[in-house]
């Protein structure tokens, strides 16, 4: 219906917003503290490593209470799963090698991708914006980058910290893209 105005679908995407600008913030700063931290503090690396997959399970979470709560967001609540579980492996796979922590991220990074490219098409049909076009490559990125990570964790000696990095910083682009994306089209609702 031309001219319909559905104020679900616009505070729905104002949450969102705050949320991908967040999620970028966060991603940013822990990208560059990695950054930092792979050369001169290695127990600050270890706990970035188990910090990442953790943030990502309570960021899902408080997304998903925020979008309808757990019966609308199935597919969110198996990604908090996914993630806790994975920060919980990274503890382990830190007690044996760089190649285990990197073959864990590869497994999460292909399974959460997954799971953010079905919660990105869903809110795609519902909003049809380009924003969530946005989500749906970075779903299909993460879990190309999970597979990649799956190949270097055969190597003798994997780069574990800059390429959780560089996979992070992609991360932080995508969901600042789909922030300034839901913000542009904001304006464009109120008329600039």
């Amino acid at each position: 219906m031309k001219g319909y105005v559905d104020f679900t679908v616009i505070g729905q995407e104002g949450w969102l917003k705050s949320y991908y600008f967040f999620r970028a913030g966060f991603s940013a700063i822990w990208v560059a503290t990695a950054f930092t931290a792979e050369r001169d503090a290695p127990m600050l690396t270890m706990i970035l490593l188990v910090l990442y997959p953790a943030w990502d399970a309570a960021a899902n979470f408080i997304d998903a209470q925020r979008s309808g709560g757990w019966g609308r967001n199935r597919v969110q609540s198996i990604n908090v799963f996914i993630s806790a579980f994975t920060a919980l492996s990274v503890v382990v796979a830190l007690q044996m090698s760089d190649n285990s922590v990197l073959a864990v991220f590869g497994v999460w990074a292909i399974l959460s991708g997954l799971l953010q490219l079905s919660i990105a098409l869903g809110r795609w049909k519902r909003c049809e914006a380009s924003w969530a076009l946005v989500m749906i490559l970075s779903g299909l990125q993460s879990a190309w980058a999970g597979a990649f990570f799956l190949w270097l964790a055969r190597l003798p000696a994997p780069p574990l910290m800059t390429t959780v990095a560089y996979y992070a910083a992609l991360g932080a682009i995508y969901f600042l893209i789909s922030a300034i994306g839901l913000f542009v089209s904001e304006l464009r609702r109120s008329g600039f």
